[in-house]
C-alpha cells in the first residue's frame, strides 16, 4: 500500500540529531525526561500521547504509541476510549471558537 508516511522512517527518528546534534541530543534528552514514571504512570503517559497523536493526526506517533500501550497492557476500549476523548477536545475546541465568529457577526450586522 502506498501512503505519503513510509512507516520505516519511523525507524529513523533517532537519526534526526544528524543534521543539528546539539538540540536533537537536548530533545531527546527532555523527550526521556517527560515519559519516565512521576505523578503519571508510564502506561498513563503513554495513553495520553497515544490521544494527542490522534488529535495532532501524526501516523508515525499513532504506529508508536499504539505500540507502546499494549505493550504496557492496555487493551483495545481503554484506547479507544482515549482517542475518544482526544476526539471530544478536538471538536470541543472548534466548536468553542465559533464564539469569536459569532462576536464578529454582531459586529458586523450593528
Amino acid at each position: 500500500m502506498k501512503t505519503y508516511y513510509n512507516p520505516d522512517d519511523l525507524k529513523k527518528f533517532g537519526s534526526i540529531t544528524n543534521l543539528q546534534k546539539s538540540m536533537g541530543d537536548k530533545f531527546f534528552s527532555y523527550y526521556g525526561e517527560v515519559f519516565k514514571e512521576g505523578a503519571l504512570t508510564a502506561r498513563e503517559k503513554s495513553l495520553i500521547a497515544l490521544a494527542v497523536a490522534h488529535a495532532i493526526q501524526c501516523p508515525y506517533c499513532i504506529d508508536a504509541y499504539t505500540t507502546d500501550t499494549m505493550e504496557k497492557g492496555c487493551d483495545e476500549e481503554q484506547m479507544m476510549e482515549a482517542v475518544h476523548v482526544a476526539a471530544a477536545i478536538r471538536g470541543g475546541a472548534s466548536l468553542v471558537h465559533s464564539t469569536q465568529m459569532i462576536n464578529k457577526i454582531k459586529e458586523i450586522s450593528m
